[in-house]
């Protein structure tokens, strides 16, 4: 995967993000496609089926292992953590970007209320915040000051090498996290305080019959999962730009096994085109329209993506496209 506008740059650190005065790419792929396949406007709508995954396959099971775990060894605990727990919290991450575009139910009230369920056994309250922020990543790609899944400029400045970029990635959640609330802080809605409250109660519960070890399992997962985990590599793969390879675009898809662990966020590409078009049927809509899909630079591998972020000196925080806040904000 990767892109730059000059991929014979030197091997050395970038000083900026490169900035781009064009619009973001993916509403004028969006129409060019209708244009050439109406038949894509199908695909739209909210996935019956993702609700039940999500119980059954998710939330259920997570909360089991907080508890099956408490007395097991320090290895073995982290072994099913890393291996398991991570792996369904990051799914349960994605689970909840489904349903910020209201992709599990036809009624947004019942998308948002939903999260809140998917967000407990995750034990700290995301879903409303998260909900807010990735829409504006949508609607304003890359857009200085408003675009917060771009790194600040703090960012930028202190992970410089190796060393940083691994304290980096190992904490990237983190990052993730706290990085809006220093650029584009949110006002708090009554769905902010509902969050809080459901979860509040939720862990109150978990603490009331079994202590703090399932509490402290949930944010042990939420470290391994945003740190140096497999699946973890979608945050970088998504849309920067690795200038050793040859191509010119910021947003990247990976089509790999991933993808069936991970609500297929791997087809970034297609999910930014059309951000209504469910998990299940954006394979279907890369399939619909191959001459707009397969002639984009791809991922390869997660795994690949963090380790060229982490030793290539030219690969940072700023090799994100940003462009300038439009006069019309």
């Amino acid at each position: 995967m990767g892109a730059s506008p000059t991929p014979e740059a030197p091997l050395t650190p970038r000083t900026d993000f490169f900035w781009d005065d064009q619009v973001e790419p993916h509403a004028s792929r969006r129409q060019q496609i209708l244009k050439a396949h109406p038949e894509v406007s199908k695909l739209m709508g909210h996935e019956w089926k993702s609700k039940y995954i999500c119980i059954f396959a998710l939330v259920i099971p997570q909360i089991w292992l907080s508890v099956a775990t408490m007395e097991l060894s320090w290895p073995a605990y982290f072994f099913v953590a890393y291996v398991f727990g991570a792996t369904i919290t990051q799914s349960l991450f994605l689970a909840i970007h489904e349903m910020a575009h209201n992709l599990f139910f036809k009624s947004s009230f019942n998308n948002r209320v939903f999260s809140m369920i998917a967000n407990w056994p995750i034990g700290i309250p995301y879903t409303v915040p998260f909900r807010g922020y990735h829409l504006e990543h949508h609607k304003f790609q890359g857009v200085d000051g408003v675009d917060t899944d771009i790194p600040s400029y703090f960012e930028g400045q202190i992970i410089t090498g190796p060393v940083s970029k691994i304290v980096w990635a190992s904490c990237q959640i983190l990052t993730y996290a706290l990085r809006p609330m220093f650029i584009k802080a949110q006002d708090i809605t009554k769905m902010h305080i509902a969050n809080w409250a459901c979860q509040v109660a939720f862990d109150v519960a978990i603490y009331s019959v079994w202590g703090w070890r399932p509490l402290a399992y949930f944010v042990v997962c939420i470290l391994l999962a945003g740190g140096l985990h497999p699946c973890a590599g979608h945050f970088i793969s998504e849309h920067y730009v690795f200038p050793h390879l040859d191509a010119t675009q910021e947003t990247y898809s990976y089509y790999g096994p991933l993808n069936w662990l991970t609500w297929n966020v791997g087809y970034h590409n297609e999910h930014h085109d059309f951000p209504f078009v469910p998990w299940s049927r954006l394979p279907a809509l890369k399939r619909m329209a191959p001459e707009f899909y397969d002639n984009l630079a791809v991922c390869d591998s997660w795994i690949g993506v963090i380790w060229d972020y982490v030793t290539r000196p030219e690969v940072g925080p700023y090799n994100r496209v940003k462009r300038p806040l439009p006069k019309n904000y």
